[in-house]
């Protein structure tokens, strides 16, 4: 696998000139809490749904926000998480209104390191299909009740069977979808396919290729 890290990475991003005030918002769903601002980077933590957080800057595509979460400081991906607005629920990174730091990506990442776990990393070759945006204002992530369905031996299958990991946008939730181009590992006899994506096992409905549980 080659050492390479793309998508995220953006030489040509300016410092911004928002305001620097820390701002209070919620994960709409159990949220990888990374190392640094991207999938490529090691989860430290995990942000439970509805976890209230502190936002203290964001990329300027205000994909990844630096979040401190129960004293752990860390970076979360924007679209799950929700700040209060007039009233309403926003999501952060589709509402330039909420307004946080503006930070530069290769800063971040020379300061964690890339990776951060030593791990060799794999090129981003595309993205997860989440559509958060509007879905998880007041709503539950799709997919969300079958977690509870999936069967012990398919877990320990999924964790005993490891495979060549795939790095896409986005963040591993459950409910995301995973693209065609990306092959699903089937779990023999069973309703289930999986994958390990950005560095997290998932297991995904074989029918629709949705994730319906993360193996942490």
């Amino acid at each position: 696998m080659k050492n390479i890290i793309l998508g995220l990475s953006a030489a040509s991003l300016l410092m911004g000139t928002a305001a620097s005030a820390a701002v209070t918002a919620n994960a709409t769903t159990d949220l990888n809490l990374r190392a640094g601002p991207g999938p490529q980077f090691e989860v430290i933590d995990v942000i439970s749904g509805e976890g209230e957080v502190t936002v203290t800057s964001c990329l300027e595509a205000r994909n990844w926000c630096e979040v401190t979460y129960e004293g752990q400081t860390g970076w979360a991906f924007a679209d799950y998480l929700t700040a209060s607005m007039d009233g309403s629920a926003v999501v952060v990174s589709q509402t330039p209104e909420v307004e946080v730091e503006i930070v530069r990506y290769d800063d971040i990442a020379a300061e964690v390191g890339a990776g951060a776990s030593g791990a060799t990393l794999g090129a981003i070759v595309g993205s997860l299909v989440a559509g958060p945006v509007g879905a998880v204002v007041g709503g539950t992530i799709a997919g969300a009740a079958a977690v509870d369905s999936v069967p012990d031996e398919v877990v320990t299958y999924v964790r005993t069977n490891e495979v060549e990991p795939v790095y896409l946008e986005g963040e591993v939730v459950v409910g995301a979808g995973i693209p065609a181009e990306v092959e699903l590992q089937a779990v023999p006899d069973t309703e289930y396919s999986y994958v390990y994506v950005n560095g997290v096992p998932a297991v995904v409905s074989t029918e629709n290729r949705t994730i319906v549980s993360i193996i942490r």
